[in-house]
């Protein structure tokens, strides 16, 4: 019979940040367990998670798993036999292990294998135990199964406390928080298990204020409808969030409003049936920055912010309370009592913050420690300063350089480079100093929001004040680029000065042995790798990775040279980067072989590593890919590669005195026809046209290697065909190794 079994753990109220992972392993490992056994027949289940419940629901559970034929080796024949063919006393041991002492010796299966005994030269006979093995019953099944998932909770911190104190029966257990009940219902009928010292039965309760008394659960299949209908909670996690959103959704109105993954989480973790109320604060705060305001809501009070749909706050914000009822006022006007001590903190913070200027506290950065081995922020702001302002250089005098071949959003001329160096320089030292402030202190998510406040009050230059914040982006996976929404000019500072504190920091980091393993990543360097490369690739910066990381290195002073020198940092730095830019690449939908293309010009150590036209490479290989005559050419090429790789020449010009061969004529002629229309479409960026043109070649070069010797006895001929392969090879590696796309 298999009908649906019903596990519940009633405890105190549970750490609301953790509940939903609670409320998910608790399902999922009973579930995977009962499984195994195969106690459950069909993949499915249902969770829930309360702020003082863990239960899941699974339909069709058997009440006695499938009895299961198992076939076993037990041991080598000599061993399990004396000189007489009697039964060895390591075989009766070994039944009794197994718990069948009178399992009939001739029906022990004897069974060659290819393994060969040194002394006797013959084939190693092993005995085989074939037998029915009774499947648990639902009891012991699920009993093992409580107790592993229980040890097995992702629990934050543990708690001990005692069941029954000042008893016979006094016991100490220790879990998330104390368990009070359990439930353990297969259909109508309870289940015998324990755990936590508590004994199954068929009772819970309800919402704390809006039901009373205990709740009998007849059936497994009606725990659901019994806790909504009478004790006004929604068990599911999952529904109750889906609740919220919509109530919060509907109570917005024309506003938006403000719900990050981890407050909806959070609330829905406080709440057993959820009602959303609206408030009010006095219009006076929204003097202060809205960021302020929000994550005061957000973090202290698990309130909901309103905004208009520009994003500009309003003094309006939503409670999802844990009490419904027609006559809210008291609960409105509580909370609206509780925030407001809250906001005038925020106000607080921001009229202190504004009596001293950024400039003032700078000096104050050489008593913050920014890392043991690395010195105080006030030692990173000057190596800031130093790498940002080379890549400020670097930036416009490549602008400027009308010759120059790399694509470009920024436009400069000389005459603008002493200006940019001004504000990017401030920037770069002022781009820190908000880590001083009290609203910082008090909310470290405001770092740089904070900072471009406080320069825009103090009249700074837009760009500063820009910098401030937009250094630090992007923050996180499809983060917004420095520099997004401004001109080049005032957007030029905050680019540098973001290039400039990843380098710092990964080389920095790097240098002190914080380089990532594995999934440890504590300096979160891959994200600010990625970050690099982003901004390098979609912003068009016309400058060579490997000289930046070498700008970071310069910046730390000779007395933090690390043991292995610079050199060997800034190598292994710049191999990581690789791996950010494979990462990247395969994210804007390139395969793994149109990936190493693009990469394999970067893997060559003698080329600079530009990454302006990134992105261009990789269309043009994905489009070259697409082409009919792509896989022919691609095998050519790595034929052509692994053939150079072999010869050695003097001869790097083509003889056309020496073309014999009809076929390597046609090839240089053919040559010599695509070659203007490929290097007019490389001036003009457009590497898409040019590995298309390389279509045109397919037939010449299937020629070419059908009915011309390369490696002939002549050796003038010899070179001159491979001066002519070259020739082949370099057009054809233009914008990347087409050979990487041979699968």
């Amino acid at each position: 019979m298999s009908a649906t079994l019903l596990v519940e753990l009633l405890t105190e109220e549970l750490p609301p940040k953790a509940l939903k992972k609670l409320g998910e392993a608790f399902a999922q490992g009973i579930y995977t367990r009962l499984q195994k056994q195969g106690l459950c027949t069909e993949e499915s289940f249902e969770s829930f998670a309360t702020p003082r419940r863990l239960a899941v629901a699974l339909p069709h559970v058997l009440a006695q798993a499938p009895t299961q034929r198992v076939r076993e080796k037990i041991l080598p024949v000599s061993v399990a036999f004396d000189a007489q063919q009697q039964p060895s006393q390591a075989l009766i041991k070994k039944l009794n292990a197994l718990g069948c002492p009178d399992f009939p010796i001739d029906q022990l299966e004897r069974v060659s294998d290819d393994k060969v005994d040194n002394k006797t030269n013959n084939k190693i006979e092993n005995l085989f135990l074939t037998r029915d093995i009774p499947g648990l019953t639902l009891a012991q099944g699920l009993q093992i199964a409580l107790q592993e998932t229980i040890t097995t909770l992702p629990i934050p911190k543990v708690m001990s406390y005692q069941l029954h104190p000042g008893t016979a029966q006094e016991q100490d257990v220790q879990f998330v928080r104390p368990a009070h009940q359990l439930i353990a219902l297969h259909a109508e009928h309870i289940v015998p298990v324990s755990v936590l010292g508590l004994q199954a039965g068929r009772t819970t309760v309800g919402h704390r204020f809006l039901s009373t008394g205990a709740l009998h659960i007849d059936h497994a299949d009606h725990y659901a409808d019994v806790l909504h209908d009478q004790g006004k909670v929604i068990a599911s996690y999952a529904k109750r969030q889906h609740i919220i959103l919509e109530q919060l959704t509907h109570a917005a109105g024309k506003d938006q409003v403000l719900m990050p993954h981890t407050l909806l989480d959070e609330v829905t973790a406080l709440v057993e049936w959820p009602a959303i109320y609206t408030c009010h604060f006095d219009k006076n705060f929204l003097r202060i920055p809205q960021e302020c305001l929000i994550l005061t809501m957000q973090t202290n009070q698990k309130y909901f912010a309103l905004t208009d749909a520009q994003g500009k706050l309003h003094n309006r914000f939503l409670v999802v309370s844990n009490i419904q009822t027609d006559t809210p006022q008291a609960i409105i006007e509580g909370n609206e009592r509780v925030i407001k001590p809250r906001l005038a903190d925020a106000q607080f913070f921001f009229e202190q913050d504004q009596k001293k200027t950024l400039s003032e506290r700078i000096p104050q950065l050489a008593s913050m420690t920014y890392h043991n081995k690395l010195g105080s922020q006030l030692l990173r702001c000057t190596r800031l300063v130093h790498i940002a302002t080379h890549i400020t250089t670097d930036i416009v005098q490549t602008s400027a350089a009308a010759s120059h071949h790399h694509a470009h959003t920024m436009r400069f001329d000389l005459t603008q480079l002493p200006e940019q160096l001004r504000l990017t320089e401030r920037a770069a030292r002022l781009a820190k100093v908000d880590l001083l402030t009290q609203m910082v202190g008090e909310f470290p998510e405001l770092q740089g929001v904070m900072g471009t406040y406080y320069a825009r009050a103090e009249h700074e230059p837009e760009a500063i004040a820009l910098a401030c914040s937009e250094h630090y982006h992007p923050r996180f996976a499809g983060d917004t680029l420095p520099a997004q929404q401004v001109s080049a000019d005032i957007g030029l500072a905050s680019m540098s000065v973001a290039l400039a504190d990843k380098l710092e920091t990964l080389i920095g980091i790097w240098s002190v042995g914080g380089a990532p393993s594995g999934e440890k990543d504590p300096y979160a360097l891959r994200r600010h790798g990625l970050g690099i490369v982003r901004i390098l690739a979609e912003k068009n910066c016309p400058l060579d990775i490997k000289t930046l990381l070498s700008y970071a290195a310069e910046s730390f002073d000779a007395s933090q040279c690390p043991t292995q020198g610079w050199d060997s940092i800034i190598q292994a730095a710049y191999r990581f980067l690789l791996d950010r830019m494979r990462s990247y690449l395969r994210e804007q939908g390139g395969t793994t072989q149109e990936v190493e293309a693009v990469l394999a010009k970067f893997e060559q150590a003698e080329q600079p590593a530009y990454l302006d036209d990134l992105l261009k490479r990789l269309d043009a290989v994905r489009a070259f890919a697409q082409l009919p005559q792509a896989p022919a050419l691609a095998a050519a090429n790595k034929r052509i590669s692994n053939l150079l790789k072999k010869t050695q020449t003097q001869t790097h010009t083509v003889d056309t005195a020496l073309l014999e061969e009809p076929s390597e004529l046609a090839l240089y002629q053919a040559l010599q026809d695509v070659r203007a229309p490929i290097e007019q479409a490389l001036t003009q960026h457009n590497f898409t046209d040019a590995l298309c043109q390389l279509a045109s070649l397919r037939d010449v070069v299937d020629h070419f290697f059908s009915h011309v010797m390369v490696m002939t006895e002549n050796k003038a001929l010899r070179d001159n065909r491979i001066a002519l392969l070259t020739e082949l090879h370099t057009l054809m590696n233009h914008t990347a190794d087409l050979s990487r796309l041979v699968v």
